[in-house]
């Protein structure tokens, strides 16, 4: 709050400079730390320690318990920093009125600001670093430094619609223009300062709250030195309501609650004075005095009272009254030092030893009085002097400079990016026109290519045509051939097996046996072709088949020709009954052609392995040996029609090389698989896949068999 009496220039800030000090610039953060995370977790509790140190007046030993607890925090972040020179700064220019320290903390807060990553966080840190900087160059009347640095605060608000930055920067001018005594001008920026500070909520922010009626008064008071006494009370006595109406939210602050009252009081006298209310003003000074004469308490405003209270006996001629209180001012002045109430005080001394004709006395205090005065008016002229206006347009008028400035380099670089593009696009159109001609020659090249390409396949086309032709014609003369030696030697080896029964010589005999066993071995070559030929013509008639049960003959029927070498079939079929729809008598030759193989191709007393496997889609069958395998240059060949890949039998068994293609060929028609896995040190494994049948033909549960040797 200004300072309430006209006949001396108020100071820039309250003379409670504690309240300030951990109000207005410590705690008006203090709301947003658990919002924004302003500070970390462990240096709150050091902040709300040091806080109530200060708000004690005991900066001294806050400052050394902050050092001490500060030291001890491991990591401490930006703000914590930023924080830890604010009490500092706080220290020096409100306490200790070290301006000079005071200057260099703030310089190290706003390093600290520059350095806050987070943008609201860095808008409160940059606008109260600025602040604190033009206060301190202020104080050391440094005004254009100060008014700088209060400009600087001011961007940084109203670039980022920051009313907090705003408001300060708004409260700063105020008190300026009240110093430079243009009343009128300073209620503006007091009412806009409240403006902007009313849109942020008080409700529990005492800083704030602290605030708000502090301009409240500022406003009466420059309307009481403006002459406009009925505006000065009522926002006076608005001030005393908003102060009433916000107690009962700060329990805590009541010695602060009194303050207030106590300073308005004394406003509000200074207009019954000039209404030669003087019974009234008396009242409210004495209320006032007792408020604020308390230790703890603005004890300078209690001066500031006591000094009109003592015009006002001066004026009546009280001199007793009088006396008494100046001299009970006197021994406070000696304890609050105050440079403008010492003037005041002198003069007042000066005017009592007049009226009682001790002229000595009153010129040595008249002396002294003018002395003190022409030390505060000469600080007050280079205030006064200075053009505040005049340097807040050249500083307005240099960041337009910069910003068109800035705005020049863009363009200059945006230019630059332009022709950069421009280049870029060229190079690509000249890349793309010679890609285009390129692909143009590529394109007859290739069209060309194409057309050659046509031609081979229309040559192609013809030629397996052609090919298909000879081959059906080569399948029907083979079948024509094989039909009509199929009779001839149909009647050979009826005769020989006729004639093997007659009695013959032994040599005779061995002659007849071997034309019986050829005419055989013919008449199965003959059987195989013809089904070879005939198989892809013919349509499979397929079933449902139990596969356990189909298997499970085809390895019956081949036992006793098992049992001829010694050998052993061993059958693991399902253990679930698993029907399957296909060619019963097809899906049997295929199975039992494995099996013969395998007895044909295994040693005498080895043991052949066969087995039903259901997966998630299709039933597998495999047939196992241990017998003599097949060479890695045989197995393209083994699915061969007339393949060279056929060998004789362990014993001798005649191999034609026809079966595995027949049974490639059943597969492929029935929608399933056949393959191989064969080793020549253990073995071959033949493996055939067929699908299973729609999810509705589903299998039934048959008790778990039990694999049997069969021999």
């Amino acid at each position: 709050m200004i300072c309430q009496k006209n006949y001396f220039a108020p100071k820039i800030f309250r003379h409670y400079w504690w309240l300030y000090a951990v109000l207005l610039i410590i705690s008006s953060c203090k709301q947003k730390n658990a919002d924004s995370g302003r500070y970390s977790d462990a240096f709150i509790p050091i902040y709300n320690k040091v806080t109530v140190l200060f708000d004690a007046n005991k900066t001294d030993k806050g400052l050394h318990y902050l050092d001490s607890a500060f030291k001890q925090l491991p990591n401490p972040s930006t703000g914590d920093q930023f924080r830890y020179y604010g009490f500092y700064y706080a220290h020096f220019q409100k306490a200790k009125h070290d301006h000079e320290k005071a200057l260099l903390y703030a310089d190290s807060m706003l390093m600290m600001a520059n350095k806050t990553t987070d943008k609201t966080n860095y808008v409160a840190n940059f606008a109260e670093a600025n602040y604190a900087k033009g206060d301190a160059y202020f104080d050391l009347n440094q005004f254009n430094d100060s008014f700088q640095c209060y400009y600087q605060g001011y961007l940084i608000g109203k670039n980022y619609l920051n009313n907090e930055a705003l408001s300060d920067y708004t409260y700063r001018m105020g008190m300026i223009m009240y110093k430079k005594a243009h009343y009128k001008v300073a209620a503006n920026y007091f009412t806009e300062s409240y403006r902007q500070k009313s849109l942020t909520p008080a409700s529990s922010d005492f800083a704030a709250f602290f605030r708000k009626q502090e301009l409240l008064d500022n406003i009466g008071i420059s309307y009481k030195h403006n002459n406009d006494d009925d505006s000065a009370l009522v926002y006076f006595n608005k001030t005393l309501r908003f102060i009433d109406e916000n107690a009962p939210l700060f329990p805590d602050r009541k010695n602060f609650m009194a303050m207030a009252r106590g300073v308005v009081y004394g406003n509000k006298a200074e207009v019954d004075i000039k209404d030669g209310a003087f019974d009234k003003a008396i009242d409210l000074l004495k209320k006032s005095i007792n408020i604020n004469l308390q230790k703890n308490f603005d004890n300078a405003d209690a001066e500031y009272s006591e000094l009109k209270l003592a015009k006002i006996y001066a004026d009546q001629h009280k001199s007793a009254l009088l006396i008494n209180l100046l001299n009970d001012l006197h021994r406070q002045l000696d304890t609050v030092k105050n440079s403008l109430a010492e003037a005041e005080w002198n003069r007042l001394m000066s005017t009592y030893y007049e009226g009682q004709y001790d002229l000595q006395g009153a010129l040595q205090h008249l002396k002294k009085y003018n002395l003190l005065k022409d030390s505060i008016s000469k600080q007050a002229s280079l205030l006064i002097e200075s053009d505040v206006n005049e340097q807040l347009a050249n500083y307005e008028k240099a960041h337009q400079i910069e910003l068109l400035s800035n705005d020049n380099k863009r363009q200059l670089i945006s230019l630059y990016v332009i022709i950069v593009f421009a280049l870029m696009a060229l190079i690509i159109i000249f890349l793309v026109y010679r890609n285009w001609r390129i692909s143009k020659k590529d394109i007859q090249t290739v069209n060309l290519l194409n057309k050659q390409i046509n031609e081979q396949n229309s040559v192609l086309e013809k030629a397996l045509d052609e090919l298909k032709i000879n081959s059906q014609e080569k399948d029907r003369i083979l079948r024509a051939v094989a039909h009509d030696l199929r009779n001839p030697i149909g009647g050979i080896a009826s005769l020989t097996a006729l004639m093997a029964d007659d009695e013959y010589t032994e040599e005779q005999k061995e002659l007849i046996n071997l034309v019986k066993e050829t005419s055989y071995n013919s008449l199965e070559l003959i059987n195989e072709i013809l089904e070879a030929t005939n198989l892809a013509l013919i349509e499979l008639n397929v079933e449902p088949v139990d596969i356990n049960s189909l298997v499970g003959n085809s390895v019956e029927l081949l036992r006793f020709k098992a049992a001829e070498k010694a050998q052993k079939i061993i059958f693991e079929p399902l253990s679930k009954q698993q029907e399957l729809y296909i060619s019963r008598e097809k899906i049997w030759r295929v199975i039992s052609n494995l099996i013969s193989n395998a007895i044909k191709f295994s040693p005498t007393g080895a043991s052949i392995f066969v087995k039903v496997t259901k997966k998630a889609n299709e039933v597998i069958i495999s047939v196992k040996d241990h017998g003599i395998g097949i060479p890695e240059k045989l197995k393209e060949q083994v699915f061969n029609m007339f393949t060279s890949a056929q060998r004789p039998g362990t014993a001798g068994e005649k191999s034609f090389g026809l079966g595995l293609s027949i049974c490639r060929q059943i597969m492929e028609k029935s929608h399933g698989k056949i393959w191989f896995e064969s080793d020549i040190k253990t073995g071959t494994i033949f493996y055939i896949s067929l699908p299973l049948p729609d999810t509705a033909k589903q299998s039934v549960e048959l008790p778990q068999q039990i694999s049997i040797p069969l021999t």
